[in-house]
């Protein structure tokens, strides 16, 4: 994951925690909360925009999730859009910068993404 993705997926959280939507009550469901209930991005320009923006390849974010949806449910299911395509690949983004971070309280994350 490169600086300017993982910059901005810190200060999601960040926002997330600031939110109230993370808190020491839902620890175990950080993930779902921060990247899973919502899109990340809306609209496939700005998804688009958005691959550009971090230097993405459109390629190598596909296949980033075609790697994690047949590791983990035997196919992919994600449709191949951008916007799509984004969404996933931030969601699995996500879940590898909470996993490094390995936080087990909300006060230890702050202090992890700030």
């Amino acid at each position: 994951m490169n600086n300017s993705i993982k910059s901005e997926l810190k200060a999601h959280i960040l926002s997330c925690i600031n939110d109230e939507v993370l808190t020491d009550d839902n620890v175990e469901d950080w993930h779902h909360h921060a990247f899973g209930q919502d899109y990340y991005i809306i609209g496939y320009y700005n998804a688009s925009e958005w691959l550009k923006e971090h230097n993405v390849d459109a390629f190598d974010a596909v296949d980033a999730v075609r790697e994690y949806e047949v590791d983990n449910f035997g196919e992919m299911n994600t449709k191949v859009n951008s916007e799509s395509i984004v969404n996933m690949y931030v969601y699995i983004l996500g879940e590898q910068l909470l996993g490094d971070i390995g936080a087990d309280s909300l006060e230890e994350l702050k202090a992890m993404v700030e």
